[in-house]
């Protein structure tokens, strides 16, 4: 008798938009700015059903509270959430803040993490 291979289906929100106070400076403490997030998980085909609202959720809840300082304590956050959801395996996020105090044009600054249950 063979096995149906283990199969996982993956989930992107792509481009969502929060204002979150976030950086080193004074200004970034107390102002709140723009940052992109995309958010990719995993869980497994067939599973429980995974509602895009929830990841949405997830991401928004991280955000919440204090200032942060750092762009991976931003992605630490969601990672986690992500990975706290029934059924996710497997997390990554790209957070990019597109307004950093740099000497010279930038799009934005990224930082992208991932992680999973195994």
């Amino acid at each position: 008798m063979t096995h149906a291979p283990a199969r996982s289906i993956e989930i992107a929100l792509v481009g969502m938009r929060f204002h979150v106070r976030v950086g080193i400076l004074p200004h970034e403490r107390e102002l709140p700015q723009p940052l992109e997030i995309d958010l990719r998980v995993r869980h497994p085909h067939g599973g429980a059903l995974l509602d895009y609202r929830r990841l949405h959720a997830a991401a928004n809840d991280a955000l919440r509270g204090d200032p942060v300082e750092l762009l991976e304590d931003v992605a630490t956050a969601i990672v986690s959430a992500a990975l706290a959801l029934e059924g996710v395996q497997w997390a990554r996020v790209a957070v990019r803040k597109p307004h950093v105090a740099l000497a010279g044009p930038l799009q934005y600054a990224e930082v992208v993490l991932e992680g999973s249950n195994a």
